[in-house]
């Protein structure tokens, strides 16, 4: 790579994707630039506008090109739902599956005090004014909040944290269900999937 600074540049670039490693970002770099410039320069022109375009919505975090996305300002949402999640692709998630017709708070991420992420910096106070109507006068009264943080022990940490900060507010709080997977065959599940599916079993 000596004697290549633009190259390096790129593969450097490219590192910052999660999960991509050195000789991923170095496939990735050689295959634009040798099979596939016009891709690149459309990659780089997506990259860009996408940058200085996109938002995060005023009210639930989620993004936007908007002041307020376009599920906040939908009338057929259920305004007396409001449904936790961490980022904006487990929001996406649980869109696709066309289960839930409530609204959304898009956390800024998960608690982990050892990166120093605390309760201020994944937006629980902006959480807790949205409850409170600071954000909008006219938003009607939240009844239930659904958490849908993952069943990581960050994302147990961080639901068990908004619990506490919403006792006695007044709201109904629930937390997503752990189950067996449909399709699958207990001999394949884990025992801990088995065993949460057993307590919250209907």
């Amino acid at each position: 790579m000596t004697g290549h600074a633009s190259l390096e540049l790129l593969v450097q670039a490219l590192r910052r994707l999660p999960g991509v490693g050195v000789r991923s970002a170095q496939r990735m770099a050689h295959h634009l630039l040798q099979h596939d410039r016009p891709g690149a320069l459309q990659l780089a022109r997506a990259l860009e506008h996408a940058v200085s375009t996109v938002r995060h919505c005023s009210l639930c975090h989620t993004f936007t090109e908007h002041e307020i996305c376009s599920t906040c300002l939908d009338p057929r949402r259920d305004r007396s739902l409001l449904c936790v999640v961490e980022t904006p692709a487990d929001q996406a998630a649980m869109e696709r599956t066309g289960a839930y017709k409530g609204l959304y708070f898009v956390l800024m991420g998960k608690l982990n005090p050892l990166d120093g992420i605390g309760p201020r910096e994944i937006g629980l106070q902006q959480l807790m004014d949205r409850l409170d109507g600071h954000a909008d006068a006219d938003m009607p009264e939240v009844r239930e909040v659904i958490l849908a943080t993952n069943f990581t022990a960050e994302g147990e940490a961080t639901a068990h944290v908004i619990v506490q900060a919403l006792k006695g507010r007044g709201v109904q709080v629930t937390r997503l269900a752990r189950g067996v997977p449909i399709g699958s065959e207990l001999e394949y599940v884990d025992l801990g999937t088995i065993a949460h599916a057993l307590v919250d079993r209907r």
